[in-house]
């Protein structure tokens, strides 16, 4: 209640749109206004006596207490901003003006709301944000470290979930989670339920511990501090993933959910835009047929590992593989199975090497193998030998049985030279040689 000697002017500070707020020497709000109600939720009643400090939000109550002690000082306060937690839990940002009236000791501010231009702001920010992250991050992993970064200073946030489905499988992966070292693995309850209900739904969720039990989960996964909110990332194509937030400081408000989804739309329209750059990459890089890196990618590797080995003094080899008459399976059995071929080839130089060295598809049916990290020529000879047992086996083609052959050339640094063009030109030859006398000796094939 209104103290007696506040109530003259009790009548007309009503009317006002902005609050009014009187706090004692120790902090204790003494008179506020009617517009408290519609400003912080609570009723005049129920702020009087109450701590001023304890209805700021907590991470700006140093600084308020600092602006505070500043007034008490005798320095008038002028647009002063922060944030107040409402009685319903929301955040609301005020701008306050005050002074000090040392007769009365007293401390009087004017407060008006400004959360509606807060977000609007922050809501531009965030959209300018997330479209610089789609043109600048280098990968998708730093483009959802980016969107975290962004939504988190529009709401409160604890963990973070990014959950996209795979559009060939159908199968939900999860790319980016904030608490967890690996996103290989799905997030814990009740984030992963909430990530499904949300994507399969094709609706907006916001949980809490008693409203957790429509996913039916256990018991023990409920948090009772913990508060979810899940928007689905929505296309032209459909509903490819989901957005999944958990706080602990503040439960998420319909506006806390209208705002996400107002901003999934621009984090959607990112995540394609840098899945297309993606696969645009790729495709740059790699041979679309059978997955191996392409001539360009294989240069660009081969022009690293030479820097490497130059400055440790360490050795590499360059195997130029060719296959024997592909073009007759062509011929014979149609483009199709010379396509199978291929992928077959692939995956069997793949299997011969370690993940350290390269296979690549330079065009046609001609293959390299760039091996790094080698002590002595021995060490190609050993991977020549398990090419050679590899392709000793038919190809299984279009249900037929194919012996295919290959003819195979080795170029070592430094002995055939220190320059990508001198050890692809030496492999080359070696391979043309090689193939030209199994060529005069048929039986040799194989």
């Amino acid at each position: 209640m209104k103290t007696d000697s506040y109530a003259p002017l009790a009548s007309v500070i009503d009317l006002l749109l902005d609050a009014i707020c009187v706090v004692d020497a120790q902090g204790n709000f003494v008179f506020v206004s009617a517009a408290c109600e519609r400003i912080f939720g609570y009723t005049p009643e129920e702020m009087l006596g109450k701590r001023m400090i304890e209805m700021v939000y907590p991470e700006d109550r140093a600084r308020t207490l600092a602006a505070a002690g500043d007034v008490m000082a005798g320095q008038p306060l002028l647009h002063f901003e922060n944030r107040y937690v409402r009685k319903d839990g929301g955040v609301v940002h005020i701008m306050w003006s005050a002074c000090w009236s040392t007769d009365n000791k007293l401390r009087i501010g004017v407060a008006r709301d400004i959360t509606q231009r807060k977000q609007s702001e922050a809501m531009q920010a965030a959209l300018y944000s997330i479209s610089e992250a789609a043109h600048a991050s280098k990968d998708l992993a730093a483009l959802y470290q980016q969107i975290h970064l962004t939504v988190a200073q529009l709401l409160p946030v604890d963990d973070f979930v990014v959950a996209i489905r795979d559009s060939v499988s159908g199968e939900l992966a999860y790319p980016y989670q904030a608490l967890a070292p690996s996103s290989a693995v799905a997030p814990p309850e009740p984030a992963a339920s909430l990530c499904f209900s949300v994507l399969h739904g094709g609706q907006p969720l916001r949980l809490n511990a008693e409203s957790l039990p429509v996913l039916a989960l256990p018991l023990d996964v409920v948090d009772e501090a913990a508060c979810w909110l899940g928007v689905p990332l929505s296309s032209r194509e459909g509903v490819i993933g989901a957005l999944v937030l958990k706080s602990t400081s503040a439960p998420y408000t319909e506006k806390d959910q209208e705002l996400l989804q107002f901003v999934s739309t621009q984090v959607v329209t990112a995540i394609e835009r840098k899945q297309l750059y993606a696969r645009l990459h790729r495709m740059a890089q790699y041979d679309e047929l059978t997955g191996l890196p392409n001539r360009a990618c294989f240069r660009d590797r081969l022009s690293t590992a030479l820097a490497r080995v130059r400055r440790h003094a360490g050795r590499i080899a360059l195997l130029y593989v060719d296959l024997d008459r592909f073009k007759q399976v062509n011929d014979t059995h149609g483009h199709s199975a010379g396509d199978q071929l291929l992928r077959t080839v692939a995956e069997r130089l793949t299997h011969c090497v370690r993940d350290t060295d390269t296979v690549a598809r330079l065009g046609g049916d001609e293959f390299v193998v760039l091996l790094e990290s080698i002590t002595l020529p021995e060490d190609a000879e050993r991977v020549v030998g398990k090419i050679r047992c590899a392709f000793q086996q038919p190809v299984q083609i279009a249900g037929h049985a194919l012996d295919i052959g290959l003819s195979l050339g080795i170029a070592h640094y430094p002995e055939d030279g220190d320059a990508e063009a001198q050890l692809l030109k030496h492999a080359d030859a070696r391979m043309y040689q090689m193939k030209a006398r199994r060529e005069r000796s048929p039986a040799d094939r194989g």
